[in-house]
């Protein structure tokens, strides 16, 4: 029986290790999961404050294409009544359809934010191998 009640003297060393071990694993771990936490504050903030941003950019390019098919109609009208030449009306064309494709282009941009402010807010995101 004596040997039993010795042996934990004699293991100290090792306790004191597994001790110092385990503290520092926890320290890693309360350091991975505050940094985890910085990281999700930060990529919700961006989402959020891209939402107002690209909110803005969407209702700025529609005014464009508002104004780009304005002139393309009255460019119309002049080529129909022979004020205006062809190249005139093709070029307010091009500048609508510019306009357009920067309008889609805003729109998938704030759609795409959209999708990462639910990824920031844990929306039930899931990565599939």
């Amino acid at each position: 029986m004596a040997p039993s009640l010795l042996q934990p003297i004699f293991d100290a060393g090792r306790n004191r290790a597994g001790l110092a071990s385990a503290e520092a694993s926890r320290d890693i771990a309360v350091a991975q999961y505050e940094r985890a936490v910085q990281q999700a504050f930060r990529d919700v903030a961006d989402a959020l404050a891209g939402r107002a941003t690209y909110g803005d950019q969407v209702q700025a390019q529609a005014n464009v294409v508002e104004a780009e098919s304005v002139r393309y109609r009255l460019a119309r009208l002049r080529y129909d009544n022979g004020v205006a030449s062809y190249l005139d009306l093709l070029d307010a064309q091009r500048s609508l359809f510019n306009a357009q494709q920067a309008l889609v282009q805003a729109r998938l941009a704030r759609l795409q934010n959209q999708v990462q402010l639910y990824r920031s807010l844990g929306g039930g995101w899931t990565t599939t191998p």
